[in-house]
């Protein structure tokens, strides 16, 4: 009988378990990755088979699809053992893991005296390791990954070759004889004597700024003693910074994580995971203005080396790369920063891949920044043919619908530089190679003229012959959440920073009743003037000075000849509905912060206080037809009664209340009890749980977003499903 199998079965161990099942049973054939895909040849009883092999599932491995068909006769598995056979290209489809943190038998081994491995940074077996990071293509052998330029020794060759060994046909296998190794370097490029860790670990510890090679990337490495200064040589002010801690007991020194947060910090994707932080001067140096701090706990060989050497407990850990460009993989780019040591490897990283970052909803996960350790991934699509969507210019990732699924890239960042616009064709080309995809239908983009990923997807439609659709921006995320929560048709609350609206003006802070084939604005805030347009959106005081004047007040910050500029420049201002605008203007107002210097730094700053309000029910919306007219509601911030955090949360709570009526309205007119909520703000926690409870008393149930980003991380996956829905 032949069996054929589709999931998470190349890279995992899954055929030397089928061998080990296979064997025990007694049973003939083979076991061979075709394509994506493994296929089973055995000379017995299928179910039974199948029922061991379940029972007996590698950790990592999934099994999505099974299907059992006549093979190539009974007769034939009798001539030889159960045999694992050379891999054959077969059907593509993405189906390798993701990368996963070393597991405890390989760190036991990684620190045992007696063991060969010992101190190995390169220590992984089938159960974890590197994997998307370092694949070229598929199938899974080592000859299609990085660790081709490492030939096996005899040792490894006879641990790969042993049914009996867990790393028994692992392609990554390696040891210290013939496996990858690093070294280090100096500010100009030299090569450093000493042992690496020791000498790196030292480096750290007195100050300096070191560069480390991961498995996808880099990290800039400094101690936490050291934020200050790494601030000024970074030129990172205000911006939290990620930090890996060494284990659990860390953890809570820094941050008091929920029951789910700690689920998330220990998986094996390890994620960095927003988590509320521990009120001191050291937290408020890592994430000043913020209630929460990013960690994250090692998960390379290497990581685990560091800490084992330091006697710290916290190292800052960031994304190693030019402001505004993508993360370096290579010696030359990471002797670009001006670090003082690197830490460095000779294994490539074929696909550059950012740390994920989550935040907890609950016992939800809301992916910020959805990459290592949770790619690739795809979820059920429900249109027939090929489209790659490229999402907005900031946060992007890029989506390809094919074969009934929708597949992600890894995060690729924001596309205003040239170098971001590279990183995202390639991969999307990279994703192409991985499913053999050879002809797209369609390709969606944005509406916005001025976006650098419409110009990619202009040239791709030429190049690939494919039809080209415009998709406004909030009607992606609506359709994104679909997808995401198998729904045809969705009336959804879309709060955000920006998107170029179908009037031409900004939106985000909108109210869509969606299907894929057409959306219907049902309602909107009112628009706030972006005095100057985007340096608005910077100085923030200027939005609160267009929102007075736009009411009938003088003007707050700017007097003389500048309020007399501004109030020239005012009627020729362009304006937006953003709620995102609305909060940065709500935050300017009250004095917690006045300019952006980071992507929605005052709306995040703001944040802490909603939380810790108390909302005034007496304060109602104001409205008028679908607009809630919340420049008019606005001098209850701007007349400041109260306790500011109280003030700030009656006022962002009615605001929500009115968009969440409009919603409730318009679902409630063709008899559905559900809504949904996307869009950057929704990662609020706050302002999603206000939302949701705000439906419940309605009757109504609230949707949001699962697998696919809430942010502009999903736009890609909108923009397939509409560009396909379109040419049906």
């Amino acid at each position: 009988m032949r069996i054929t199998v589709q999931g998470i079965v190349q890279g995992v161990g899954f055929r030397p378990t089928v061998y080990r099942i296979a064997t025990s049973l007694g049973l003939h054939g083979s076991v061979q990755n075709n394509g994506s895909n493994v296929v089973i040849e055995i000379d017995g009883d299928p179910d039974m088979f199948l029922k061991e092999l379940k029972a007996a599932l590698p950790p990592l491995a999934r099994l999505d699809k099974v299907t059992v068909s006549e093979g190539i006769g009974d007769e034939e598995p009798h001539r030889t053992d159960f045999r694992i056979i050379k891999s054959e290209t077969g059907e593509k489809g993405v189906s390798i893991p993701n990368d996963f943190a070393i597991c405890d038998d390989c760190r036991r081994e990684m620190f045992d005296l007696s063991d060969r491995r010992y101190l190995f940074p390169f220590t992984n077996c089938t159960d974890c390791g590197a994997r998307f990071t370092i694949i070229d293509d598929l199938p899974y052998d080592r000859e299609k990954t990085s660790m081709r330029s490492f030939p096996m020794c005899d040792d490894c060759r006879k641990e790969y070759e042993d049914p009996s060994d867990r790393r028994f046909h692992h392609q990554t296998i390696s040891c210290p004889r013939c496996g990858p190794k690093y070294y280090l370097l100096d500010g100009e490029g030299r090569r450093i004597e000493g042992d690496p860790v020791e000498v790196f670990s030292d480096a750290l510890v007195e100050g300096k700024v070191g560069i480390i090679k991961s498995w996808g990337g880099m990290h800039i490495c400094s101690t936490i003693q050291n934020i200050a200064d790494l601030r000024k040589w970074y030129r990172r002010k205000e911006k939290p910074f990620a930090v890996m801690v060494k284990d659990m007991e860390a953890v809570r020194r820094y941050a008091r994580p929920t029951a789910y947060e700690i689920e998330l910090l220990t998986s094996g994707h390890r994620p960095i995971v927003l988590a509320q932080k521990v009120e001191n001067e050291v937290t408020e140096l890592i994430s000043p203005g913020l209630g929460n701090i990013g960690l994250f706990l090692p998960y390379t060989e290497m990581q685990n080396m560091l800490f084992s050497r330091l006697a710290v407990d916290a190292l800052v850990m960031t994304s190693a790369n030019v402001p505004g460009e993508p993360m370096v993989i290579d010696d030359e780019g990471a002797l670009s920063l001006g670090a003082d040591v690197y830490l460095m490897h000779d294994r490539e990283i074929i696909n550059r891949c950012d740390d994920s970052v989550v935040r907890a909803h609950g016992d939800r996960t809301s992916f910020i920044r959805r990459s290592r350790g949770y790619v690739p991934f795809n979820i059920p699509f429900p249109f027939k043919g090929t489209a790659i969507g490229l999402g907005a210019q900031e946060n992007i990732v890029g989506s390809i619908a094919y074969g009934s699924k929708l597949h992600c890239t890894q995060y690729i960042g924001d596309s205003s530089s040239a170098g971001v616009l590279e990183y995202l064709e390639a991969s999307i080309a990279h994703l192409r190679r991985m499913l053999g995809v050879e002809t797209i239908d369609a390709i969606g983009i944005d509406l916005h003229p001025a976006y650098s990923t419409r110009r990619l997807g202009m040239r791709l439609s030429e190049e690939l012959e494919a039809e080209l659709v415009d998709v406004q921006h909030h009607w992606a995320h609506g359709a994104a959440l679909m997808l995401d929560n198998d729904l045809d048709d969705l009336v959804t609350i879309t709060i955000d920073g920006t998107g170029y609206g179908a009037d031409g003006k900004a939106w985000g802070g909108e109210v869509l009743d969606c299907t894929f084939d057409d959306y219907v604005r049902a309602g909107h805030l009112q628009e706030v003037p972006l005095l100057g347009g985007e340096r608005a959106v910077y100085d923030i005081r200027r939005l609160v000075f267009a929102a007075e004047r736009t009411i009938g007040r003088e003007g707050s910050y700017f007097d003389g000849k500048d309020a007399e500029l501004f109030v020239k420049m005012l009627p020729k201002s362009t304006s937006s509905t953003s709620l995102g605008r609305l909060m940065d203007t709500v935050s300017c107002a009250l004095g917690i912060c006045e300019y952006r210097s980071y992507d929605g730094e005052p709306a995040m700053k703001l944040e802490r206080w909603l939380e810790a309000g108390k909302v005034d029910p007496s304060f109602r919306y104001v409205r008028e037809g679908d607009v809630i007219m919340s420049l008019d509601m606005l001098p209850y911030v701007l007349d400041g009664k109260g306790r500011k955090e109280d003030i700030a949360a009656t006022y962002i709570h009615a605001v929500l209340e009115g968009l969440v009526d409009i919603a409730a309205e318009r679902a409630r007119t063709s008899g559905r009890d559900i809504i949904g909520v996307t869009g950057g703000v929704s990662y609020n926690w706050t302002v999603t749980r206000w939302i949701e409870h705000m439906a419940a008393e309605r009757g109504l149930r609230t949707v949001i977003p699962k697998e696919l980003a809430n942010g502009d991380g999903c736009i890609s996956a909108g923009q397939c499903a509409i560009a396909l829905a379109s040419m049906k």
